[in-house]
């Protein structure tokens, strides 16, 4: 097959662009290139499930839009295809006084983004949440959990129906654009077409260079360490608790999710992973760390938020002080009541001025469409996201 356009990266965000892609242009010949032995590996297959309503994202930015209209389109999509999913709702709750503030923010944002939520007191929190001792919170009727795999691998059929092709367990060596089209050099072979689109997730920098641009972030993986709650205590948690985030800080904080398969995740925790696939405490890629700790932005943000990462790493290393964290939200949980459960890497773009990439971000060329920064609600946005690169690329298809 020679193909007319190459995606590299199948995860969701790829898959669900070659989905886009498949639909508005049925003649076109897609491939998509993955270089695990099978999809959704990285961290598509390694988050907590969660369709975000777009309650958090500043209104008319990327994130805010591409989260309503690719949940909208996720949801639909898998009550089409049979995919597990469930909207049950998810409560944010403030602990204390000092909280209101940026809850009545978060309220206004969903407010503004179009959300379905509420203000609820107390009395409410505790009616939804029986375990949670919060002072007020928000009720976000419109968050959901689903099996992003499943989604994943039911896109993965549609497009062989369709005739395209995948091709696993090809590293990408090499990228050359032409006037012409983009060759790919994998570890599996060459290959070529006349445009390129990399999802390529913890590596889209990397990805983005070989292809000779210059992005203007670096990409700083943070692991998000998780544990999960054993049966016995999973009654603590109705659907989902949020905390109220730290407005300073790129990360929600630890709260508690109930999955789509069964079982409650607690987490997550966020630390500098030493590897861009570094879902380990030991797993070290020299050459990776170096090139974090070298990197002025990942810098600036360590002094930045000195105070914030020493905490993650006193959590990281003491399950107690973890239970802790938890505690806040949820008062009688106990250390006995958790065990571990495999980590995610988050792929965090980051400027050299030490300023975190907020919002998604593309970088183009004549014959190619770069995704450098997709964080969380990207998995959620996945189709929207999709719908926004083939909107890209359709200009150039003449």
């Amino acid at each position: 097959m020679s193909p007319d356009v190459i995606l590299v990266g199948g995860g969701i965000v790829g898959l669900s662009t070659a989905y886009r892609l498949s639909e508005r242009f049925p003649t076109l010949k897609l491939l998509i290139l993955e270089k695990e032995p099978a999809l959704a590996r990285h961290q598509t297959g390694r988050n907590s499930g969660v369709i975000h309503s777009g309650i958090y994202y500043k209104p008319g930015s990327l994130k805010a839009t591409t989260c309503r209209e690719g949940k909208a389109a996720l949801e639909a999509f898998c009550a089409e295809n049979g995919v597990d999913f469930e909207v049950c709702g998810k409560t944010i709750v403030a602990l204390n006084e000092a909280e209101l503030p940026a809850l009545q923010k978060i309220y206004e944002r969903g407010q503004a983004n179009g959300v379905r939520c509420e203000i609820i007191d107390a009395a409410q929190v505790k009616e939804r949440e029986p375990s949670v001792n919060g002072i007020k919170g928000i009720q976000v009727h419109e968050t959901g959990i689903v099996d992003y795999v499943g989604f994943c691998e039911k896109i993965a059929e549609i497009l062989r129906g369709r005739g395209h092709q995948i091709v696993l367990g090809g590293k990408v060596t090499g990228i050359k654009e032409t006037e012409t089209g983009v060759e790919v050099e994998t570890t599996t072979g060459s290959f070529t077409a006349k445009y390129f689109v990399n999802c390529g997730g913890l590596y889209s920098d990397k990805l983005a260079k070989l292809a000779g641009l210059k992005p203007k972030a670096q990409i700083v993986p943070f692991r998000g360490e998780y544990f999960q709650l054993k049966p016995e205590a999973e009654h603590v948690c109705k659907n989902l608790i949020y905390p109220v985030p730290d407005p300073s800080f790129p990360f929600l904080g630890v709260h508690f999710t109930r999955m789509i398969h069964g079982g409650v995740e607690c987490g997550p925790n966020a630390v500098l992973a030493f590897a861009r696939e570094g879902y380990s405490k030991t797993k070290v890629v020299l050459p990776e760390l170096l090139e974090t700790l070298a990197y002025p932005g990942f810098l600036k943000i360590a002094t930045k938020h000195m105070k914030m990462g020493l905490g993650e790493i006193h959590r990281s290393f003491s399950k107690a002080a973890f239970v802790k964290a938890l505690q806040r939200l949820v008062p009688d949980i106990t250390v006995d009541q958790l065990m571990p459960i495999d980590a995610g890497v988050r792929a965090q773009a980051v400027l050299p001025d030490g300023t975190l990439m907020d919002d998604f971000s593309f970088e183009e060329t004549k014959r190619s469409v770069h995704v450098v920064n997709a964080p969380s609600p990207a998995a959620t946005a996945a189709l929207a996201i999709g719908d926004h690169i083939v909107d890209t690329l359709k200009v150039r298809f003449g």
